[in-house]
């Protein structure tokens, strides 16, 4: 089926080796995906090779993770290949582009499996996180009905979330400047603060932020993006939230999500789907019980969930909050094999304040 013509691989290749990686001569850089995101891992090894560097395709065929934990032995999901370690000790870059076959591909696979496998991947995880890189997702028939539309439809809604809604690359940069500079000014509003709160039906959640270091996420890391995060403190969060918006990590549903805190742990967890995985993801690790993260969306160029968290925690009007490993650039320190990421909705009713002073109500931002 045809993509929509706004979504040209060649610029999204372009916006990714150059606004985002910005890369150099010399560089390796590892791109990971899947046969479908053909015609753009073709179109980013030419647009890293223009650059006078490597690019080393690691393409994922239809079924390798089912296949991965049928297999799987205790050597396999508790340590890696020593090869891995090699690669993500040399590697300068590193793209990873969601383009699944099938959303609910793991959904049958036990949790404690996946989270198992997510301990004996910690060290190798967090070598790739001190190298460059970005995260991006490539339309295809499954991501596209899990957000409810056609193929079609959704590669219009992903162009214009990355900015690639009109032709040349130079529009696009230009715009993502633009968002930059706006949470710059959203930085320098909340960066003193001490304190924040987020209410909304069924949350009244604190956690306190004095002194830890707010990141610009302007597309550098996450295509797309549009927020701006933190590591809260590890034993501050307090109160309850609720996450309206559904997650599927893994391809498994989870929605309906409640959560209780006590000096910064979960304390009380129920889902009204997905529950099971809920409580063994919380059971990953001693970190897993505590937020690693706090993060407030600002692309109005997301209008609506679509079952992916790289474009849902971006959306103008929300906030976000991981359970799991901090960032240790935000001077976060909680330590996990997990980071998930759930979301909660202000924009009917909600309220985000900074020691005492509206942030964001009802989905907008005041005096920012």
């Amino acid at each position: 089926m045809e993509l929509s013509p706004y979504l040209d691989p060649a610029a999204f290749a372009d916006l990714l080796a150059g606004y985002c990686l910005e890369v150099q001569p010399g560089w390796q850089v590892l791109v990971r995906s899947t046969t479908l995101a053909e015609p753009l891992l073709l179109e980013l090894q030419r647009a890293i090779m223009e650059r006078d560097a490597w690019c080393l395709l690691r393409v994922e065929l239809p079924g390798e993770g089912q296949s991965f934990y049928a297999h799987a032995r205790e050597r396999h999901l508790d340590t890696y290949a020593s090869l891995a370690w090699e690669e993500a000790k040399r590697v300068d870059a590193t793209i990873g582009i969601q383009a699944p076959d099938d959303v609910r591909s793991l959904a049958d696979v036990d949790p404690a499996l996946i989270a198992r496998s997510a301990r004996g991947r910690r060290d190798l995880r967090e070598k790739l996180l001190t190298k460059r890189w970005c995260s991006t997702l490539w339309p295809t028939e499954a991501n596209a009905a899990l957000a409810g539309m056609d193929l079609e439809d959704f590669s219009a809604f992903v162009a214009a979330a990355l900015f690639l809604d009109r032709p040349g690359l130079g529009g696009a940069v230009a715009r993502w400047g633009q968002l930059a500079a706006f949470q710059d000014l959203l930085i320098r509003r909340i960066e003193k603060a001490e304190e924040l709160r987020i209410e909304a039906e069924g949350t009244d959640l604190r956690v306190r932020v004095a002194k830890r270091k707010w990141i610009n996420s302007d597309g550098r890391r996450n295509m797309p993006s549009g927020e701006v995060f933190t590591g809260p403190h590890e034993t501050s969060a307090t109160g309850t939230i609720r996450f309206t918006i559904p997650s599927s990590p893994s391809g498994v549903e989870v929605s309906g999500v409640q959560l209780t805190f006590r000096d910064g742990e979960v304390v009380g967890a129920s889902a009204e789907e997905g529950e099971e995985y809920l409580l063994r993801a919380l059971a990953t690790d001693e970190g897993a019980k505590r937020l690693g993260e706090v993060g407030i969306g600002t692309n109005y160029g997301i209008d609506r969930a679509i079952g992916a968290i790289l474009f849902d925690e971006k959306i103008g009007g929300t906030v976000h909050v991981a359970l799991g490993r901090s960032y240790p650039e935000t001077g976060g320190k909680n330590l996990s094999a997990l980071h998930w990421d759930l979301i909660c909705d202000l924009r009917e009713g909600g309220r985000l304040t900074a020691d005492g002073q509206v942030i964001q109500e009802d989905g907008r931002f005041v005096s920012v």
